[in-house]
């Protein structure tokens, strides 16, 4: 695999993590550790991963990561608010150098007209910003969960390319 191009993201992230000497923490939801999992595939990884949290559930979402129970309240676990706060607080709790979190809605059931099945917000944070993506994956579950993966991977790899700039929130449509 000396072509980039035909590396994995995950090993990819790894080695870039590697070179710049970046920590990463990643906080899932409807990814269910997916992205973790990924990242740990890769040998060389626990030279920059530094631990992930599942918080499935919004207990574990306020509890363990500092979602605010009023952000819950009001826009519920499946947000731009939730997922940047996520991002934000697995950062700060594991200190981590960048962090990603995905919260979202897999299926096959549980959505709704305004927050349909494959709907998903992926936070990237770090100490200069924290911004998130809206995405909205098709698929069955597995597909809406791995397409899930990959995005973060992505933005993962495109806030090491330019840490020190504020990166723009963005819409991603599949």
């Amino acid at each position: 695999m000396n072509d980039a191009a035909e590396r994995t993201l995950e090993s990819r992230l790894v080695a870039a993590c590697r070179e710049r000497g970046v920590a990463v923490a990643t906080a899932e939801s409807c990814t269910g550790g997916l992205i973790a999992a990924r990242i740990t595939s890769v040998p060389g990884s626990s030279a920059m991963f530094l631990g992930g949290v599942v918080s499935y559930a919004n207990a574990a979402k306020r509890d363990l990561l500092g979602v605010p129970q009023e952000v819950l309240d009001r826009v519920g676990a499946v947000s731009a608010e939730c997922a940047e706060a996520l991002s934000t607080g697995v950062r700060e709790r594991l200190k981590a150098d960048v962090a990603v979190s995905v919260t979202g809605i897999a299926g096959p059931d549980g959505g709704t007209p305004q927050k349909p099945v494959g709907l998903v917000y992926i936070g990237v944070a770090t100490a200069a910003s924290a911004t998130v993506e809206r995405c909205l994956f098709a698929g069955d579950r597995e597909a809406v969960r791995r397409q899930a993966s990959d995005r973060a991977l992505v933005l993962l790899l495109d806030a090491l390319r330019s840490p020190e700039r504020v990166l723009s929130a963005s819409e991603c449509l599949r």
